[in-house]
């Protein structure tokens, strides 16, 4: 019995490694991107460095929790922490962003297995009454990889190297591997299911065009140009085929079925606004501070800890209330909380005072910190054992969904905004040319290379650019409110204590 509970604490360990290296790892290279940018050039194509991440862990997810209901959890959450550390350490040896965002396309096929699976073992082999616990404390790790993700990067990058934020997973990978390998033993049956390729790739592929269309369009291409239609016109063809295929898939990637639970629909929607918000608060944020307030990526790195402590202690209050009350009465003051957060962001200005922005920030992470526990454990409430992969997988996947097609929109947004407050600010002229691309004045060299006039004006419209993209945040915000008040009135159900107890003697 003793060995068995010591080896629970191992498998937690593990589990808790795999999730803080791929949570850990947008933030982390979020901080480094200013000084990777510098270095490899490509300012154009900064936003596939973490979509191609996105996009590849949103198609992973929903595939590997259908394989892990279908042969085990354990094969795929290791054949993840391998990939993803393959990916990890080819990304240290980029020499250019397209092949850095290959690499991270790589990491991200793992970063798809480690989420999903992870929370599903938790619920496997934990009684109800101590899943809320350590879905809070699962939930905490994104808010530490917050903290810790920024703090790491920007430190590694100031004074290692920026190579250094990858190479970092791989000691961290291969404890979590030997952790899991010899600690946890499976012993559930798992039925032979087929799995849905059909969905998978059309899936993938609708995203993909999607997103190619809204980066590429009004940038290389014009907006009715061909390949811009041809993309929009192959995401809608690839998005009917995806839901034609799924109605009549045996084992569909994402079972429409699950959704007729209204507690499973309400959470997972809820999921995919939050992502798509927040998503924009842990890109932005750094670079505000560094192309505003001025000062190295350790700095912006810092500046995020009061957002991420915050997330951090409302996802331990979330998983601690869900034995209390209702998965909705939580999440609703995490909703109104998140929704005021947002809308602080989008006040931001270059007068706006450390302090305020401390608050403000620490604010929108104790609002979204509940979802990461809450959401998990409402999405996976109804489910039995042999749905739960599949269930979890869903609900990531829409966070997934939310964030990535958040990084793709408020890309465009902000960068139209700001292009225009550039050519406003010079009255159209190409005085600020001459000083590089004014988004690349991250770091204190090339800020110190710059004309004060000039530099007060770049601040200005980096600064109204990202106010801007954070008031548009606010519709994602609100829809998560909206639906966070569609949820049911359903709570944790724990066995009773005379269940328990006679549980015990036997």
């Amino acid at each position: 019995m003793h060995t068995k509970e010591s080896n629970l604490k191992l498998v937690v360990i593990g589990l808790l490694l795999g999730i803080l290296m791929s949570a850990m790892d947008n933030t982390i290279v979020a901080s480094a991107m200013g000084t990777i940018v510098s270095d490899l050039g490509g300012l154009d194509k900064i936003v596939w460095v973490t979509s191609a991440y996105m996009v590849m862990v949103m198609a992973g997810t929903p595939i590997f929790g259908k394989l892990s209901d279908m042969y085990g959890r354990k094969r795929f959450f290791m054949f993840g922490l391998i990939v993803f550390l393959i990916g990890s350490a080819l990304c240290g040896t980029a020499t250019s962003i397209t092949q850095l965002s290959i690499y991270r396309a790589i990491q991200g096929i793992g970063g798809g297995a480690l989420m999903p699976i992870a929370f599903t073992i938790v619920f496997d082999i934990y009684p109800p009454e101590k899943r809320g616990k350590l879905t809070g404390l699962f939930g905490a790790v994104f808010g530490i990889s917050s903290v810790l993700g920024p703090l790491l990067g920007a430190y590694i990058t100031d004074y290692v190297g920026w190579q250094w934020v990858f190479y970092i997973n791989l000691p961290l990978g291969i404890i979590a591997l030997f952790l899991i390998a010899t600690s946890y033993k499976e012993s559930i049956s798992h039925a032979k299911q087929r799995i849905d390729w059909g969905g998978a790739f059309t899936l993938v592929g609708a995203i993909i065009c999607l997103m190619f269309a809204l980066e590429l369009g009004g940038n290389q291409y014009a907006w009715d140009s061909s390949v811009i239609l041809g993309l929009f016109a192959s995401f809608a063809v690839l998005l009917l085929a995806f839901i034609l295929i799924e109605r009549v898939a045996a084992e569909p990637v994402i079972s429409f079925a699950m959704f007729s639970k209204r507690l499973f629909a309400t959470s997972s929607v809820t999921a995919l606004f939050y992502g798509s918000a927040f998503i924009v608060a842990t890109i932005y944020i750094p670079i505000f501070v560094q192309g505003v307030f001025g000062g190295s990526a350790t700095n912006s790195g810092l500046i995020l800890m009061p957002m991420m402590i915050g997330t951090v202690v409302g996802s331990q209050t979330g998983g601690l209330l869900t034995t209390k009350t209702s998965f909705r009465n939580i999440m609703i003051l995490s909703a109104v909380c998140f929704v005021a957060g947002v809308y602080s962001l989008s006040t931001l200005s270059p007068d706006t005072s450390r302090l305020m922005l401390n608050v403000f920030m620490a604010l929108t992470g104790f609002g979204v910190g509940f979802s990461f526990s809450v959401l998990s454990m409402a999405a996976i409430h109804n489910f039995d054992m042999r749905q739960r992969g599949s269930a979890t997988s869903t609900s990531t996947f829409m966070r997934s969904l939310g964030m990535t097609l958040g990084i793709t929109i408020f890309g465009i947004i902000q960068r139209n905004n700001f292009t225009s407050s550039i050519s406003e600010a010079f009255g159209g002229s190409e005085q600020s040319a001459a000083f590089g691309d004014p988004r690349a004045a991250l770091t204190p060299e090339a800020r110190a290379k710059i004309p004060p006039e000039i530099l007060e004006k770049i601040s200005s419209a980096l600064s109204s650019s990202i106010a801007h993209t954070f008031m548009w945040a606010m519709i994602p915000a609100v829809l998560g409110l909206v639906f966070v008040l569609l949820m049911p009135k359903d709570r944790l159900t724990i066995p009773s204590k005379t269940a328990q107890a006679s549980e015990g003697k036997r």
